[in-house]
């Protein structure tokens, strides 16, 4: 199997891969779904709103993120797992419920979503760990960029799917959908090898294990850098509901197929931002400079785009760059985190990534009303390059980074640091990212 896809050799990720897709398409067709019935049918064309509802479903897992991360690392993923999405699935069956009978209000779907994120909160870290479970430690970064291949490929589906079933027969009967796909990664959860698992160290029960998962973490300044990244970006930059539903209908007048479709060709690019990530044998801090900083660059030409079809083709673009930089974050972070750590560490990373966006979605979605959906994306070109320059900054300071130009032997340019944090204590060691092949 080619080294893309190596993780697959495993029957166990295998099972779980096809299991994830599924459901993965049927979330991504409730998310289309669920933001344009409260712009266009529970409010006139409110972002704040939208705001509102990603706050609440991605807000708990801030709360609850030293409780869920410590779940994760002291019970059973897999038993784990099948409650949540169990709960899950119920959730969205409710949702579908009350819209497909026409009862449906704006707090409904407020309550609705908080209840996702709450059980949202314990189902991440759980479901992010639950890799490593599944693959040897040397495959585990391949599976986590094949995990996002597979959310972002269903993104390719879901959003072009639920905007044209809105269209045909309305969001109630995407939601319904979406509560039929979650059998699907419960029915995998029951298909999987269970004597196959790798068998992880488990959290101590005894006192005190909340705070040694911080204090593991305020150890790592490697780690700490990359969470810093995470919330700018995530906070400021990962809004794309907002940014996507602003522009089809506020700036270009459009409806809700071709709404759905600009989640679908954004998706694009995110599928091969995660197969490009899913080549490289280990994660580095350098990638994600670069990834921050091509997602700056990528929104700020999005927000210039005059017009649909230009704006959703840079939308690919800004695709590709933000689950480079995401996949490589995550990646990292995972793989350089100890087994019996790694639930809390997870658990902190996606509170900083989801959590941030009750800051960021509301303040996000006031700015597309007030000055416009391309200010919006404005803010996100922002949070990108002050990611990259603080990670830049940070392998300067403290990993010696230094750039060096010799034009008189073969012209290179040399990238010397000090490591990504895999080998701290090794000497400093020199990589050639460039070396110009013109004469001297």
């Amino acid at each position: 199997m080619s080294a893309m896809f190596r993780a697959l050799s495993s029957v166990n990720y295998r099972i779980w891969f096809a299991g994830a897709m599924v459901s993965n398409i049927g979330t991504w067709m409730q998310r289309t779904a669920q933001d344009w019935i409260v712009l266009t049918e529970l409010t006139d064309y409110n972002a704040t709103a939208v705001g509102i509802v990603m706050a609440l479903q991605f807000g708990p897992q801030l709360l609850l993120m030293p409780w869920s991360g410590l779940i994760a690392d002291r019970f059973d993923r897999r038993k784990l797992l099948i409650l949540t999405q169990t709960l899950m699935g119920l959730l969205a069956l409710g949702l579908g419920i009350i819209t497909v009978t026409g009862v449906v209000e704006l707090w409904h779907v407020y309550l609705f979503a908080f209840g996702l994120g709450v059980v949202g909160a314990i189902d991440a870290p759980a479901r992010q760990t639950f890799v490593s479970d599944l693959v040897p430690e040397h495959e585990l970064s391949n599976a986590v960029a094949l995990n996002s291949a597979s959310f972002n490929g269903a993104r390719l589906i879901g959003p072009a799917v639920a905007g044209l079933l809105t269209v045909i027969v309305g969001a109630g009967w995407v939601f319904l959908i979406n509560a039929a796909t979650f059998a699907a990664t419960v029915a995998a959860m029951y298909l999987l090898r269970v004597g196959q698992l790798r068998k992880q160290p488990r959290a101590s029960r005894e006192r005190g294990q909340l705070v040694a998962g911080f204090r593991y973490v305020w150890r790592r300044p490697d780690i700490i850098v990359v969470l810093i990244t995470v919330f700018l970006v995530g906070t400021f930059g990962f809004n794309f509901a907002i940014f996507t539903s602003t522009m089809a209908t506020v700036e270009f007048g459009k409806g809700a197929g071709e709404f759905g479709l600009l989640s679908s060709i954004m998706a694009i690019g995110s599928v091969a931002g995660a197969l490009l990530s899913a080549r490289r044998p280990t994660a580095r801090l350098r990638l994600i400079v670069g990834g921050a900083a091509a997602f700056g660059l990528a929104c700020a030409a999005a927000a210039l785009m005059p017009d649909f079809v230009s704006f959703a083709a840079s939308l690919a673009l800004v695709g590709l760059a933000s689950l480079t930089l995401m996949t490589t974050a995550n990646a990292y972070v995972q793989t350089n985190t100890a087994p019996e750590m790694r639930g809390r560490v997870m658990a902190l990373y996606m509170a900083i990534f989801a959590g941030g966006t009750p800051l960021g979605a509301p303040l996000v979605g006031w700015v597309a009303d007030a000055f416009g959906p391309r200010w919006a994306l404005g803010v996100a070109a922002g949070s990108g390059l002050l990611a990259a320059a603080v990670v830049l900054f940070w392998m300067i300071r403290y990993r010696e980074l230094r750039v060096r130009f010799r034009a008189r032997v073969s012209p290179r340019v040399m990238i010397r640091h000090a490591g990504d944090g895999l080998d701290r204590e090794t000497a400093t060691r020199d990589i050639a990212i460039v070396e110009a092949t013109a004469p001297r």
